[in-house]
């Protein structure tokens, strides 16, 4: 991968009697590096500014507003100011290496809705102070319909100098529109799957120069927060920032709710990485071995179709989130924990804003592990849960026995009562539980690239079974297991699990 020199303004030592007030005058962000002395020092800095990146070197790159800076320079920390300059593109719009104005945007993403309305919807999610929009295209083959299908979001640049996403969304939104129908893989997908892409969630912070381009592009949004850090946190509260929530995470928070997403992720740019959960604490999560599996799935495919040296930072371009460098409030995090969605983190150039010459090279490295992503929603557990009198669909609980934590377990979604529960190879023990319902436990067997369906039927607690219903519902017993999810034998005093073979399961404990 061919990296772009940046040209940037160095102040070797910068005091803490520096004026900073100065600093600010052309705008309400600053970019710096600083040494650090060990991860845990750099934790404790990332609650007061927003760390970009760091080196091996124990040097690191951050972004602060003028309050943030404040309390840094309270640490008596040497660090250096850097400067950025204006970037100026020629505009060469035969290939999709151009970055578009904002006017452009907004009619390029109307003509997407307008040239396929069988397929696609534009949805204005909100307007900003500014004017701006935040919007983001759905993609179906019954689309604006709620289908027992797998929600899919890709979402590009809340820090909106970070804009390689931004063009490769447009991309391949164009790309899934244009070859429906034609291309297999492509069909299947928008058959299949809910597609949600949102190119631009930073419109402020990418524009901040002006509509025409992105030549002065900040990483925050228009009142100086940074977006990745204005999320509730598992572990730091609702506003770990100490800011309110802005207008774009209201927004986003706002879509989650609505959509019920399975899947995701959130494209960013400053280096080349899969970043998974979590950010925010040190505690693998319980699907860690899911997690490396995808992950490297996708980097081993940019690798492959790219030169060498793209997307081979860190751990073969792969991280934990938290032994990279620590991130509260980020949406990550929030994604997994408070919607149980599985989303990470895309870090798709060195470049935050790269030459759009490179737009092509990055979207040939690209392109085919997001198809195998959005396949990756299609994968794993999967199936409806209704009522079994009367067959309406339930929003039920499913936990795996003796593995979730920490927020890992799933809710079925309504209208439909569908669920869908990415997971590692192996033999997995679930729990269907609702309250006013028996709870069902089954036994899965799960292969990586496939998918199990079960749709599960609840009993609710005041059925009473005939005669009829019994003769029915014969059924064979085929395990006993304990709480732990081990196959066992009857004994005296214990909990016990009785797996019959028409998916249903009974708890019991036998006293002496």
């Amino acid at each position: 991968m061919i990296k772009k020199i940046l040209i940037l303004l160095l102040f070797p030592f910068c005091l803490l009697s520096q004026d900073i007030e100065h600093l600010f005058l052309k705008n309400g962000e600053v970019y710096f590096s600083f040494k650090y002395k060990n991860k845990e020092q750099l934790d404790e800095l990332s609650k007061i500014i927003s760390i970009d990146h760091k080196t091996n070197a124990e040097v690191a790159y951050a972004y602060a507003n003028k309050k943030e800076f404040s309390e840094f320079l309270k640490k008596d920390i040497i660090y250096q100011i850097i400067e950025k300059k204006p970037i100026y593109f020629t505009k060469d719009k035969s290939s999709w290496n151009y970055y578009p104005s904002y006017q452009e945007y907004i009619d390029m993403m109307q003509a997407f809705a307008d040239s396929f309305p069988n397929i696609c919807k534009l949805h204005n999610l909100g307007t900003l102070n500014s004017g701006r929009k935040i919007l983001i295209v759905q993609i179906s083959d019954n689309v604006g319909k709620k289908e027992n299908e797998p929600s899919f979001l890709y979402t590009s640049s809340m820090h909106g100098d970070e804009l390689a996403g931004y063009v490769l969304m447009l991309r391949l939104i164009n790309e899934l529109l244009n070859n429906y129908g034609s291309n297999n893989r492509i069909t299947n997908l928008v058959n299949e799957v809910d597609i949600w892409i949102n190119p631009l969630a930073n419109p402020d912070g990418a524009y901040a120069g002006g509509n025409q381009d992105v030549s002065n592009a900040m990483r925050y949004n228009a009142s100086w927060v940074d977006l990745n850090r204005n999320y509730p946190d598992p572990q730091d509260g609702m506003h770990p920032d100490g800011n309110s929530w802005q207008q774009e995470t209201k927004i986003f928070m706002g879509l989650a709710d609505s959509i019920n997403f399975s899947l995701a992720a959130n494209l960013h740019g400053g280096t080349e990485l899969v970043n998974y959960p979590w950010d925010t604490w040190g505690q693998a999560t319980a699907d860690e071995n899911w997690w490396e599996h995808v992950s490297n799935e996708y980097a081993q495919s940019c690798q492959s179709n790219s030169s060498s040296g793209y997307f081979n930072s860190q751990n073969n371009g792969i991280t934990n989130g938290f032994a990279w460098y620590e991130v509260d409030g980020g949406r990550q995090d929030y994604m997994n924990y408070f919607k149980h969605c599985r989303e990470f983190t895309l870090e798709l150039s060195d470049d935050k804003i790269p030459n759009p010459s490179q737009l092509p090279v990055l979207w040939n490295a690209n392109y085919n592990a997001f198809l195998s992503y959005m396949e990756q929603s299609l994968y794993g557990l999967r199936g409806v849960v209704t009522d079994s009198i009367y067959g309406f669909p339930l929003k039920a609980k499913i936990e795996i026995i003796s593995h979730d934590t920490d927020s890992s377990h799933i809710y079925s979604n309504l209208p439909i009562g569908n669920y869908h529960r990415y997971l590692y190879q192996g033999n997995y023990n679930i729990t269907f539980s609702k309250a006013g319902y028996y709870s069902k436990i089954i036994n899965v067997n799960i292969t990586n690239q496939n998918t199990e369906i079960k749709d599960i039927q609840l009993v609710p607690l005041n059925f009473v079974a005939t005669n009829k219903d019994l003769k029915i519902n014969e059924k064979k017993l085929m395990k006993v297991i304990n709480v732990l999810g081990i196959d066992t034998f009857e004994k005296k005093s214990s909990i016990l699990f009785y797996i019959y073979n028409d998916g249903t399961s009974e708890k019991r404990i036998i006293i002496d």
